[in-house]
């Protein structure tokens, strides 16, 4: 199971945030973000049952992503100052797991979670846990995502077949649908006026951006003008869709073997002052 590791943290920041809950512990240290990530994390283990678990983080903001288009992003607000001091606490967290803490500078975890999905040898099946629907591109034959919906434990389990069932399209031509569609939360538009209704019709016609392209001569007026003024901008929103899944990252499996050590668990719940969180990990330690 590869985690993403920044979507978890936001997700679980954000839940408690608007109530203005920050969970302070005694060193003046916000912990609401770590708590609600453990108890994601927990909740998904005890449902999914990995042999081995992974997290992936971004590393800073400035990606190749950036380099190539200097608006990537540059929307987000910076994140709160109650969320600053988890980034670092919930990673010595994720190593009192015994759980490897993955991430590389100029990527984004989406990167780390692709290239490990990809080239990971020995295992049947691969399950990433995510709340961004931008992972779905990874599916294929072996990796599954698991989408986390309101609360915890409720989850939208995607493969290949159900997600086309959902959405009428493959998972390798998502990457398509968003450089068609663009990203609002990315900050990239892709082809002004084609939104997704147009843009899966198309792909399910002619396949891929290049397909569509090659067949500008069977779209409407009004879509050919559209995809002809947006051309350049439809190629570098691809680019900016499509996940890296050949990024300078390994994971090896010994290390990623999913064993708690009650011990070294409870002393750094005990220190962040996790109150209560280690009963949801007794079930692994009795079988450890």
């Amino acid at each position: 199971m590869l985690v993403d590791g920044m979507a978890l943290l936001f997700r679980a920041f954000y839940a408690t945030a608007v109530s203005g809950q920050f969970m302070i512990n005694s060193k003046g240290v916000p912990t609401n973000a770590i708590h609600g990530f453990i108890k994601h994390f927990a909740t998904a283990v005890a449902n999914f049952k990995p042999t081995h678990t992974v997290v992936c983080w971004d590393m800073g903001s400035k990606t190749f992503r950036t380099e190539m288009f200097d608006n990537y992003k540059a929307n987000r607000p910076d994140a709160p100052v109650e969320l600053l001091p988890q980034f670092d606490l919930v990673k010595e967290v994720v190593e009192a797991l015994d759980v490897p803490n993955i991430g590389l500078v100029g990527y984004e975890a989406d990167d780390c979670i692709g290239t490990i999905a990809r080239t990971v040898k020995d295992v049947d099946a691969v399950t990433i846990l995510t709340g961004d629907k931008d992972i779905l591109q990874l599916i294929d034959d072996r990796v599954s995502v698991i989408l986390l919906q309101k609360g915890y434990g409720n989850y939208l389990v995607h493969n290949r077949e159900s997600l086309f069932a959902e959405k009428g399209i493959w998972p390798e031509q998502m990457i398509d649908l968003k450089a068609f569609m663009g990203d609002p939360s990315d900050n990239y538009p892709g082809v002004r006026g084609i939104g997704e209704k147009t843009a899966i019709k198309l792909l399910q016609e002619h396949g891929d951006v290049e397909g569509v392209i090659a067949n500008l001569h069977q779209l409407t007026k009004s879509q050919r003008a559209k995809i002809e003024a947006d051309l350049e901008m439809l190629h570098l929103s691809r680019q900016l869709a499509e996940i890296k899944c050949d990024v300078p990252v390994e994971c090896k499996m010994d290390d990623a073997r999913y064993k708690i050590d009650t011990e070294k668990l409870l002393a750094k719940f005990n220190e962040v002052e996790l109150r209560g969180l280690h009963r949801l990990f007794e079930h692994e330690t009795m079988h450890a």
